[in-house]
């Protein structure tokens, strides 16, 4: 049987990768967001392929987070009061990947037929995107700050059975 060495935080690798990845995967589906609603009023179809190409990385990007999120998600010993949030944020990770990668389908087909505007609809489906991401956000932030996944004196806690 394969055995990995874990750390203090109950990883084989220094730090937590999920949220490193993820937080790059945000950072670019919220200024595509925000490219593509400042084109829209300012009519800079500059602004449009910038948000286009961010997409793109996001879509792909989105992947790598989710599956190390995954990964992490297993190697952790979760309480069971954080097993309900743990299994909503993983769900939601697969169903906003999914998302992702058709909305961005999408504005790529947008761009084709005119690269110098986008819908309103277009924009009010991103808009639902950027609040889902933001849904999402608040998801993990509680699986870190409040049940403690991967923080080291939460990991030894459970280690030594104070925690179930």
């Amino acid at each position: 049987m394969f055995h990995l060495s874990l750390n203090q935080q109950g990883l084989p690798y220094p730090d937590p990768l999920h949220p490193i990845i993820v937080h790059f995967v945000i950072a670019m589906v919220f200024f595509s967001f925000i490219c593509d609603v400042s084109g829209y009023f300012t009519h800079r179809p500059r602004l449009f392929e910038v948000s286009l190409w961010n997409l793109i990385v996001a879509a792909i990007s989105i992947f790598l987070a989710v599956i190390f999120g995954q990964f992490e998600a297993g190697l952790a010993q979760p309480q069971a009061a954080a097993q309900s949030t743990l299994s909503l944020h993983t769900i939601m990770g697969w169903s906003l990947a999914a998302f992702l990668v058709a909305i961005t389908a999408w504005r790529f087909v947008m761009r084709h037929q005119n690269p110098l505007k986008v819908s309103p609809i277009y924009l009010g489906v991103t808009t639902l995107l950027t609040c889902l991401v933001f849904f999402q956000m608040m998801l993990g932030s509680q699986l870190v700050w409040v049940y403690g996944l991967h923080v080291e004196p939460v990991v030894e806690a459970t280690e030594q059975g104070l925690l179930k």
